[in-house]
């Protein structure tokens, strides 16, 4: 598979705001690009699993506690990334930019839309709305870097 244009940002809420900006200036200024098929997300891990010579990577908190039980807390390190750039380039090779291994999503145009709503909605000069979809999907928080 031949990719043309990637965006990849942190595995964290960060680098999802900021895959969400990407997706709204695309859809905005760039759509055919994604009408075509032309861009996708990397998707890095979250975590770094290790015990022994075995080594794991999760891309959320179920995909760590999974392989957690699976290999038992006794041992096991986990060290959980905050940005790209604290993996060593054969973790980031590995993980995210080798076309063999690497796991990416291809964008649709219903992605970027939503990613536009949602920007629109949160960045918008109306207070109203960003009140809102706060109050709505507050609940729903799970991962909070504060």
């Amino acid at each position: 598979m031949c990719i043309r244009d990637s965006i990849m940002t942190d595995a964290d809420v960060d680098g999802s705001h900021i895959r969400t900006l990407l997706l709204t200036f695309f859809f905005r200024y760039m759509r055919e690009l994604i009408e075509k098929g032309h861009v996708y997300i990397a998707q890095p891990p979250l975590y770094r699993l290790k015990k022994g010579n075995q080594e794991f990577y999760a891309f959320n908190d179920e995909e760590r506690d999974e392989i957690l039980n699976r290999l038992g807390k006794e041992g096991t390190t986990v060290q959980r990334y905050k940005g790209l750039g604290e993996m060593n380039p054969e973790q980031l090779w590995k993980t995210t930019m080798d076309p063999e291994t690497r796991t990416v999503l291809q964008v649709t145009i219903d992605d970027a839309i939503e990613a536009d709503h949602i920007f629109s909605v949160l960045m918008g000069g109306k207070v109203e709305p960003r009140r809102e979809f706060i109050e709505k999907n507050a609940q729903y928080v799970r991962n909070l870097d504060v």
